[in-house]
Order: C-alpha cells, then sequence, then structure tokens
C-alpha cells in the first residue's frame, strides 16, 4: 500500500469568526478520507508560526493554516525560507480574507479543504519586504494602521464595518509622507497620502476592476500612490480617480514592477498583509516568483 500523505494542519483558534471550531472534526475527516494523515497544531501566540514550521522542516508533505490574513502571513514567512517549501492550503478564517478572495478560495472551511484534497493548485507570486513576506499588500500612509489596530472585538461583531468605522474615527489623524519611489522604468517624487504594493485582485474587501489586469504569476507587482491633495477640489479629484479605479491620473499613480524603492526623510509605519510591518524610512519591495504552490479552484490564475 502506498504511504499517506502527511498534513500539518495550523489552526488559529482566534482568528475572525473562529468557525473552524465547529467544523474542526468535519475538516480533518475529509482530509482522512482523501488519504492524509494529519497532525493538528493550534496556535498559542502571535508569531509562533515561523518557528513551528522551522522545528518542522520536512516531516509534512502538505502545510494547512486556518485563521485570518495575518495567520496567512505568518505561514508564508515561516515557508519561505525553507529550503523545500511543501504546498500551502489555506482555509480562510478572518474578517475580510483578501488572499482568499483573489484565489477564488471557499469561504466554507469544508469546501476550503475539499479543494485541498482534489489537488487543485498553482504557483503565485510572493512580495518581499526587507527582510519580510506578504501574501497580498505592503502599504504605507492613509487608514492602513487601521487592520491592525481595530479591536479584536469589534471585528467578531461589526466585520468589514469595524475597519470602516476605525477608519473614520481616524480622518483627523491622516498625514501625507514626503518620499521618493522608484521602480522598473518608473520614478516619481512627491507628499504622498497613500501607497501600496499588491499582488491582489482585492484588497480590504473591496475588489479591483478588470482594468487592472492583476495577476499573481505574472513576477510583477501592482504599485499605486495617493498624492496629498491641497485643497477641496483636488480632494474630489482623489476621490473620483480612486472610485473610478483610474489609477493613471495627475493625484493617483500605478505601474507594475519586480521591484520598487520608497526613500523618505522621516519613519514611514508600514502594514503588511494588515499586520504592522515596521516604519522604515528606506525599503525596498520585490516580488519571489511563482515561489509557493497554493491550493485553490482557480488553478489557471492568469489575469483576475
Amino acid at each position: 500500500m502506498p504511504l499517506e500523505r502527511s498534513i500539518l494542519f495550523l489552526v488559529n483558534p482566534h482568528a475572525g469568526r473562529s468557525e473552524i471550531r465547529g467544523k474542526l472534526l468535519e475538516v480533518i475527516q475529509i482530509f482522512s478520507e482523501g488519504g492524509f494523515e494529519v497532525t493538528v497544531r493550534p496556535t498559542l501566540y502571535p508569531g509562533e508560526i515561523p518557528k513551528i514550521l522551522r522545528r518542522s522542516a520536512g516531516r509534512f508533505d502538505i502545510v494547512v493554516c486556518c485563521g485570518g490574513d495575518g495567520t496567512l502571513n505568518e505561514t508564508l514567512n515561516g515557508l519561505m525560507p525553507l529550503s523545500v517549501r511543501p504546498p500551502l492550503g489555506y482555509l480562510p478564517g478572518g474578517t475580510v480574507n483578501d488572499f482568499a478572495a483573489s484565489l477564488g478560495i471557499p469561504r466554507s472551511p469544508t469546501e476550503a479543504a475539499q479543494t485541498i484534497v482534489r489537488g487543485d493548485s498553482c504557483r503565485i507570486d510572493v512580495g518581499r519586504f526587507a527582510e519580510r513576506y506578504f501574501s497580498y499588500i505592503a502599504a504605507f500612509g492613509a487608514f492602513t494602521e487601521v487592520s491592525y489596530q481595530t479591536p479584536q472585538q469589534s471585528k467578531l461583531l461589526l466585520g468589514r464595518t469595524a475597519y470602516i468605522l476605525e477608519g473614520i474615527k481616524r480622518l483627523p489623524e491622516l498625514k501625507a509622507y514626503p518620499m521618493r519611489v522608484e521602480g522598473d522604468g518608473f520614478s516619481c517624487e512627491g507628499d504622498f497620502l497613500f501607497g501600496m504594493v499588491s499582488n491582489s485582485s482585492s484588497v480590504g474587501g473591496f475588489r479591483l476592476g478588470d482594468r487592472q489586469r492583476v495577476s499573481m504569476t505574472d513576477g510583477l507587482l501592482e504599485v499605486t500612490l495617493v498624492r496629498n491633495p491641497q485643497n477641496v477640489s483636488q480632494l474630489t479629484a482623489v476621490i473620483n480617480s480612486i472610485l473610478r479605479q483610474d489609477f493613471d491620473s495627475e493625484f493617483v499613480h500605478s505601474f507594475k514592477s519586480a521591484h520598487a524603492r520608497f526613500v523618505s526623510p522621516n519613519a514611514v509605519p508600514w502594514t503588511l498583509d494588515g499586520e504592522f510591518g515596521g516604519s522604515p524610512s528606506e525599503v525596498s519591495v520585490s516580488v519571489a516568483s511563482r515561489a509557493i504552490r497554493v491550493f485553490c479552484p482557480k488553478t489557471e490564475h492568469i489575469s483576475v
């Protein structure tokens, strides 16, 4: 008889609405019936997953994580340093789950588990921010701190609305950052209210339109910059550009690049996949092309 394949099943019991609690046995049964030996490991504290994966290197055929975007980010940062990276399965259990939305991974834990058992997968790009990695976004400026400063209880009760309410509370605190940005064939300088480097068709729970032609396998990241408006008229122009997703205007710039460099005279707080990413004054962002194999229904993943 062929040897059973093995799964390391990492579960964050505190993520999102914790739907996995009521479905855990059903998910394990799906994996077992699919021919897998399952080792379940609940996470105990933030930042533990990379340590678990470092200790478990080479012992499991597949790593599956269940939780929000932060849990996924930890798992990714644990897998990327490994010399042999096992395929990654993801059971989205957070509030927004942008990464899962981009790849069409079902929100239902049991449906997501069945996708893993079926073996549908593709290799996707991974973003690198200095010495850390991100799955779908690195961002600075307006509202980026909302994702990691919104109280967990509010996320549980209100879902995406919690982020919006927290963002409104912070409107008086908005500030622009003087910065020079360089990419492949692109450079600009000015005061920016917001900037993001993304690899996703969903940001903050909102879908990006077809005109962005987002691909998670093309070896390129999407860079978007919003200049600081100086008056009401310019603010209106900025809002209209964003609503129309016109990311090539006087105030909103967008370009694709495998590398980008951000230089500011000041410390700039960043968020990586919704978690605090530090406050560097200078940072390089790049893409690790098709670095991770992920189980998902959209096996083509050409352009989203």
